[in-house]
């Protein structure tokens, strides 16, 4: 399996996914509609031959020069690392994603076309659409699509982000329509709108700053209308955050903890939770000041507000991805890429015998070292590493040698069976008793050592005897 020890694998997509997501909602769902607006304001303005028109259509070019630049670079880069990269760490949950989305999938893929093409057209024609009221009040329309197309496409996905944190009555039925109208979906996608808008609203300011000169009339109005789009929006987003809480499947709230402050600070929840409210708010009193004193607004003022709304949706991905645990598809597949149905078995015969790529099919007092190596690779390398991010000879030191002691054989030889009782968060082991046994070894023999181990990217792959006969025949 390929495996990042030094930062580790489900920290490779967390990066990836979250500047993907920070970039599509601010910049595309929620930015894109603005600009939009702004330049329909010129277009009317121009028809009542109202010089501020111009001023209006420019500063709309400015902000969408931003917007083109950043989507088409960082944003398209990312959207496709999400792919890659989740197809090296998770091939099994992405897979099994592919197969029940398909057609969802397919038609996210011709929207998400339409939105590239669209928005190369509604960039490039800006200046030659300036021509004439006609020409303007098409590219005008050009833009109101490529907003309803930026939308659609997250409309699609959050249904599959939905169906992975509950899967709803799809497990009976299986059918693409039980699975994407979840009932996580109307509520993630009710939240993650005017989110967006609340988003694009504060990069809007922060831009708007940085082009307009000081002590304007016309920057003055600016200012004012874009406070109003985002004091529009914002109370939806609480409300519909609120609403979100309480449709969390009940067994997920209590990985709430965890998800904001980490388990090392997980006793801090409150103070976490409080803190950012208090963000919130200081946001939000930055925003009335803007309207009541604009010219008192400086963009590093603005900026610190789009930090703390850019941080507070980080933090809800975060939290979205990490509450689901110990699944990756709730009920189905657990974080670890083993289905749950599966599990009876794998306790029964052990999961490397199950395993095309591990050296060993049977453990053995010769090869303990080498099969709990590759057991830790099948059942425990998706989520932590040997001696990078989230390691998980770290975990066990902080539970059994706090002092740096030599690790406890016997109280991990206890634990392991029964460690998602203690860690609800994580799957139980999913194998059998000798397989444990051979990962504890495996773990105490890198205690000093702290090797980074290499994934199959690296070494290559091994293939036991067993696997290598049912293979041939």
């Amino acid at each position: 399996m390929f495996h990042m020890d030094f930062f580790g694998d489900r920290m490779l997509i967390a990066v990836i996914a979250i500047v993907h997501v920070i970039i599509n909602h601010a910049l595309a769902v929620g930015f894109l509609p603005i600009v939009t607006l702004m330049e329909y304001r010129g277009y009317k303005l121009k028809k009542l031959g109202d010089a501020e028109s111009e001023k209006w259509d420019e500063l709309g070019y400015k902000l969408m020069f931003f917007a083109f630049v950043i989507t088409t670079s960082i944003g398209a880069l990312t959207g496709v690392g999400i792919w890659f990269s989740t197809a090296l760490v998770s091939p099994a949950s992405i897979g099994s994603l592919i197969r029940v989305f398909f057609s969802a999938w397919f038609f996210e893929w011709v929207i998400f076309m339409l939105e590239v093409i669209f928005i190369m057209i509604y960039f490039l024609t800006w200046k030659k659409s300036r021509v004439d009221i006609k020409s303007k009040r098409n590219h005008v329309r050009v833009g109101a699509v490529l907003s309803g197309f930026s939308w659609l496409t997250m409309a699609i996905i959050v249904g599959i982000l939905g169906f992975m944190m509950d899967t709803g009555s799809w497990t009976q039925n299986k059918t693409l329509l039980d699975g994407f109208f979840n009932p996580i979906y109307l509520v993630q996608l009710a939240f993650r709108t005017p989110m967006a808008f609340v988003m694009g609203g504060a990069v809007a300011l922060f831009l708007t700053l940085y082009h307009l000169k000081k002590h304007t009339e016309f920057r003055t109005k600016v200012l004012r209308n874009l406070n109003l789009w985002m004091f529009l929006w914002t109370p939806h987003v609480f409300a519909a955050g609120i609403y979100y809480y309480y449709k969390i499947p009940e067994l997920m709230l209590g990985n709430i903890t965890v998800a904001i402050g980490t388990q090392a600070f997980q006793n801090w929840y409150d103070s976490f939770l409080y803190s950012l409210l208090a963000l919130i708010i200081v946001s939000m009193l930055v925003n009335i000041w803007t309207v009541l004193k604009p010219k008192w607004t400086s963009k590093y003022l603005m900026l610190f507000t789009l930090f703390i709304v850019l941080f507070t949706m980080g933090t809800f991905e975060r939290v979205r991805e990490f509450i689901r645990k110990p699944y990756v598809l709730e009920e189905y597949m657990y974080s670890n890429q083993l289905r749950v149905e599966d599990y009876s078995k794998y306790k029964q015969d052990g999961i490397l015998v199950h395993a095309v790529y591990a050296k060993y099919s049977v453990v053995t007092d010769l090869n303990k070292i080498e099969a709990g190596k590759d057991v830790f690779m099948i059942a425990c390398s998706r989520c932590h590493t040997v001696a990078g991010v989230n390691s998980v000879v770290n975990k066990f030191e902080n539970l059994f040698s706090p002092n740096g002691e030599p690790l406890d054989k016997t109280k991990m030889q206890q634990y392991i069976p029964v460690m998602e009782k203690a860690r609800y968060f994580m799957p139980p082991f999913p194998g059998n008793n000798a397989e444990a046994d051979a990962l504890v070894d495996f773990i105490i023999s890198e205690q000093y050592s702290r090797n980074y181990i290499n994934g199959a990217q690296s070494t290559g792959v091994d293939i036991s005897k067993q696997q290598s006969e049912v293979l041939k025949n």
